[in-house]
């Protein structure tokens, strides 16, 4: 078994995904779950942080570049408006232990997102 995370295998093209939108060290894709109308995930190119907390401590001008994808992304796929979900830690609904945060738009109420 293998300690490399789905989101690089896909990176890598080992797991079949639509790549939508690409920046030199983050990717987006859409969330095959979806929790809402608009549900995409933003996801640093790097394995290096598995959570939000080590990304913003060890990079934080990756963190802002995920976040300007993120915006890009609601601009292009929703009205603009959206909410940004990091999950961190397995109590908090995170299941794969490399950064992404979850993009949500539309028609968004109020319950939790897993991933």
């Amino acid at each position: 078994m293998s300690d490399t995370s789905i989101f690089t295998r896909i990176l890598r093209g080992e797991i079949p995904a639509e790549i939508i939108a690409e920046t030199t060290n983050t990717f987006a894709i859409r969330d095959i779950a979806p929790q809402a109308p608009v549900h995409l995930l933003v996801i640093p190119k790097t394995e290096q942080y598995a959570d939000v907390v080590a990304l913003a401590e060890g990079d934080p001008a990756l963190l802002a570049e995920m976040v300007a994808l993120a915006d890009n992304l609601a601009a292009e796929h929703a009205d603009g408006d959206f909410r940004l979900v990091f999950n961190t830690g397995a109590g908090a609904g995170q299941t794969v232990f490399h950064v992404h945060a979850h993009v949500l738009a539309g028609g968004l109420d109020e319950k939790s997102v897993g991933g």
